[in-house]
């Protein structure tokens, strides 16, 4: 079971780049886990995967051992930036009207941008990414994941702002 958890049930066999194919499986199920049963169902999958995702990591990897096939890393880290923006739409009134406008579904922004600057950032390894990476142990690779998920996350919330702010001053001077 723990192998199957770690390759996320045959996402991580997909090439090339199995990363990018862990990443785009995550954000899909994930935007159904949203739409289907909301945004706290996502909360409680991301805490779920990430938890199944350590102990994956820690029964099927020695340490310096972090094989392009195991995604589940991916998929909490995608998981968790795509929180970011739904989180956005839960609590604010007039995105949950966009939503609703687009059935039930977050707009195109919403999910591409987090893929993006995820992969971007699960790619780059700046900073305490790369750090968490260069660890070389099986929690290493869970936590540069995170770690770069929750700076997608946060670059999201950023350019969501700076697109969105300056659209609601123009209309309420």
């Amino acid at each position: 079971m723990s192998r199957w958890l770690a390759i996320f049930f045959g996402a991580g066999l997909l090439k090339p780049a199995p990363g990018t194919w862990g990443s785009a499986v995550a954000l899909g199920l994930g935007m159904l886990i949203l739409h289907f049963a909301g945004f706290v169902a996502l909360v409680v999958a991301t805490v779920v995967v990430t938890a199944l995702g350590f102990w994956a990591c820690a029964v099927q990897l020695s340490p310096g051992q972090d094989p392009s096939e195991v995604v589940i890393d991916e998929v909490a880290g995608q998981w968790l930036t795509l929180l970011f923006p739904a989180a956005g739409f839960a609590l604010a009134p007039a995105a949950q009207a966009a939503v609703m406008a687009n059935g039930g579904w977050l707009p195109w922004p919403a999910w591409l941008f987090p893929f993006v600057l995820f992969r971007l950032f699960d790619i780059w390894k700046p900073g305490i990414i790369g750090r968490a990476d260069r660890r070389g142990d099986p929690a290493g690779v869970m936590l540069d994941d995170l770690w770069a998920g929750l700076f997608a996350g946060v670059v999201t919330v950023i350019l969501a702002a700076a697109y969105h702010v300056p659209l609601i001053l123009m209309r309420h001077p």
